[in-house]
This record gives structure tokens, sequence and C-alpha cells, in this order.
């Protein structure tokens, strides 16, 4: 009996001390656990080498998927950049250019202003054809400016002509003269329209004095010049023209009421060549 009592005693001695060790083990898993789930902010500076949490913790990041949800997306459209513009380099301020035209001006009209003098607007009976070669000087005074198709420039003309007549009473004029031409620059196109006047002085082996019906009263005259046409932009230093050139030549009566002033009026295509004067471009100015 006593026996059974010892052995009965020992036995609930295990079993309580198994269940006192079982007690404490759990709390020490549940401190292990926390401690895994623990990740440092910073792995430069936190210390993690824990063996079975290091563990632990790769295989869950390997098994948990990324979560994108607070990645925020720096989105950047490229809109594509705008041509540059190949006419900046042809048309800008103070550019120089070299002017060489040519003509062939067989069309006879009346003087158009005569609406405006209080003259008949009719039709002399002796006709002129001119044959103008005139040289210039083209000084741009800015850079293409303004809206659309009225974006352009304006450039200050001097020219030098010699003009031959083939036709008509007189021989030969020389001419000085003045003006303006407007040039018409949409962005990007190389063919450039473009409207010009010019007005000056000159001298002209007059048949008037000599008797000759029609032909003009003195020698010293005046002209106008009005022209429109294309101009075809080859590169920065080279380009084309062709249009159409009004001229006119009278003295305005200065030779009456001796000799009548019958004056010229003709027009026809003219053909031209600019020339860069200046080496370097406008970036360089």
């Amino acid at each position: 009996m006593k026996h059974c009592a010892l052995k009965l005693s020992s036995r609930n001695f295990f079993l309580s001390f198994s269940f006192l060790c079982a007690s404490l083990a759990i709390p020490a898993s549940l401190a292990a656990a926390q401690q895994c789930d623990y990740i440092p902010a910073s792995l430069m500076f936190d210390s993690f080498d824990g063996g079975p949490c290091r563990q632990q913790f790769l295989t869950l990041a390997a098994d948990k998927p990324a979560d994108y949800s607070r990645v925020e997306h720096s989105i950047e459209i490229l809109r594509p950049a705008k041509r540059p513009d190949l006419n900046q380099d042809v048309f800008f301020r103070n550019k120089m250019e070299l002017s060489l035209e040519g003509g062939w001006l067989p069309f006879n009209i009346p003087f158009p202003f005569d609406i405006f003098t209080g003259d008949a607007y009719n039709l002399y009976p002796l006709r002129y054809t001119l044959v103008p070669m005139i040289a210039s000087v083209r000084w741009h005074t800015g850079d293409a400016k303004g809206p659309l198709i009225l974006r352009g420039n304006w450039d200050v003309t001097f020219s030098l002509a010699a003009v031959a007549i083939p036709r008509g009473a007189e021989t030969r004029y020389f001419a000085y003269m003045m003006g303006l031409r407007r040039n018409f620059v949409p962005r990007n196109w190389r063919v450039t329209p473009y409207f010009d006047e010019r007005a000056g002085l000159g001298l002209i082996d007059a048949k008037g004095p000599l008797g000759v019906y029609y032909a003009q009263g003195q020698n010293f005259t005046f002209t106008l010049n009005l022209g429109a046409g294309l101009r075809y932009n080859l590169n920065s230093r080279y380009a084309f023209s062709a249009g159409l050139n009004w001229m006119h030549i009278s003295n305005a009566n200065l030779s009456a009421p001796s000799v009548s002033n019958y004056g010229i009026n003709v027009y026809g295509p003219v053909f031209g060549l600019d020339i860069l004067l200046r080496r370097h471009s406008r970036q360089s100015q």
C-alpha cells in the first residue's frame, strides 16, 4: 500500500512538472513569434540576424505578393518637339542681301492713277517694251513675326537700274530707286510670297524734244515700281524669285507746256536671285 502511494506521488510530480514546463513554453513561443513579426524600419541601421526568424521573414517575404497599391506612378507625357523654323535663318533682323533682277515688260497699260489726277484713262498709240536689269541691296529690318499667313518681315531696298528699251521712241534708261518689300513667311515654307514698291528718279534719252509724238518730254524723269511674286529659299544664303512688275516712267509734267508729258506704263515678268552678304548666321548675332 505504501509502495503504491509512493508510486502515485512520483507520477503526480512528473505530471505537474511537465504541465509547468508546458505552461512556461507557451509564453516563450508567443514572445518569439512577436519578435519574428518585427521588421526593422531601416535594414542599414537596425540589426536583424536571428536565424529562424530571418528564415521565416525571408519565406514570408517570398510568399507574400507585392503590394503596389501605395506606389505612386509618375507618368510624363512626352510631346513631340516643335520642328525648328528653317526661315529663322533666312529672314532676320539686320540681314543684308544682294538682289539681282531681270525682267521683260512688254504689256502697255494706261497710268493706273489717272482716276485720281483727273486725266483721261486711255492708252497711248506709242507702245513700249522695257527690259530692266536691277541690282539691289536689301536690309531686313526685323525678324519674321505675326499671326498665321500675315507672319513676315520688312526689308528696305536700295536699287540701281539699267533699262534697255527694244521697242519705243527711246533706247535706254538709268534710275536709282528706294522702297520697301513685305515678305510673307509661313513657318517652314521654302516658298514665301512678297509684295514690294519702289520709287526713284532717272535719266532717259528723251525723243519728245526732237518732235517724236507720244515720246518722253525730257531726259530727267521719275519712276514708280510695284511688284509681287514668290521667293524660293534654297538655304540661308541663296534664294530665287519670280513675279510680276509694273514700271512707270514720266517727268511729272516738268516739260509742259513746251513738250507734253505722256509717260510709260508697262508690266511683265521679272526673275531674281538673292545672295546673303554676311557669312555668319542669325544665331551668331
